[in-house]
């Protein structure tokens, strides 16, 4: 069954570069970003990971934690987390998981079941490997995306989008397009207007459906 959005993520046990893991255990009462990519030692990622790892400081006054996803081994992630700091200026503190059995690919559904890797395989055998999961305290997925080989990912639309959710979350509230952490946002239409003026008070009627308030954070 495909994983979805507010589906519980699997409870993994996972070998990383820093011991095994638990996700559930290691999640705990944070949020968490998990990132996968197809291959160590390429160029996109390698440059994906860098910007991750300067985010660092921005992961933590969120109160999230981040761990990579990789097909290849705990070696190879040690040797190439030099490389990452190198072009990166910063340090990679984050754990990688070392998916040699495609085990977590196949449970977040990243890759088909019957998926397998060839031997001296390139990156295009697990290209689908190179996806974005954002997960609640409550271990269920709020946010997924997954990007072609291509094309780096912008984790600063990743931390806009975990500000989003953090706003929004157990909150009768959205955010609209473009919106930046601070800025105005959409009331639920789960309220009406009195309840809105009564839990938000003051709130501009653009449309009979959209409603806008000071973001209350």
């Amino acid at each position: 069954m495909a994983l979805r959005i507010n589906d519980e993520i699997p409870n993994l046990t996972v070998t990383t570069d820093q011991g095994e893991i638990v996700l559930h255990d290691w999640i705990g009462d944070s949020w968490a970003i998990l990132f996968s990519h197809p291959k160590d030692f390429t160029p996109v990622c390698t440059t994906e990971f860098g910007a991750v790892a300067q985010l660092a400081d921005e992961w933590a006054k969120r109160g999230t934690k981040v761990m990579g996803i990789s097909v290849d081994g705990v070696e190879e992630h040690k040797q190439w987390k030099g490389d990452i700091e190198k072009t990166s200026g910063a340090k990679a503190g984050f754990p990688i998981i070392a998916d040699e059995d495609l085990s977590v690919a196949k449970a977040l559904d990243m890759l088909p079941a019957e998926a397998y890797l060839p031997a001296g395989r390139t990156a295009a055998d697990s290209a689908t490997v190179r996806s974005v999961f954002i997960v609640a305290p409550n271990k269920k997925v709020q946010l997924m995306m997954t990007y072609p080989m291509s094309v780096g990912r912008n984790f600063a639309e990743v931390l806009r989008a975990l500000d989003a959710l953090q706003a929004t979350y157990g909150v009768p509230i959205a955010t609209p397009a473009n919106w930046q952490h601070g800025q105005d946002v959409i009331v639920a239409l789960s309220l009406n207007d009195e309840q809105a003026k009564e839990k938000f008070g003051e709130v501009k009627k653009v449309l009979p459906y959209l409603r806008t308030t000071k973001f209350p954070g």
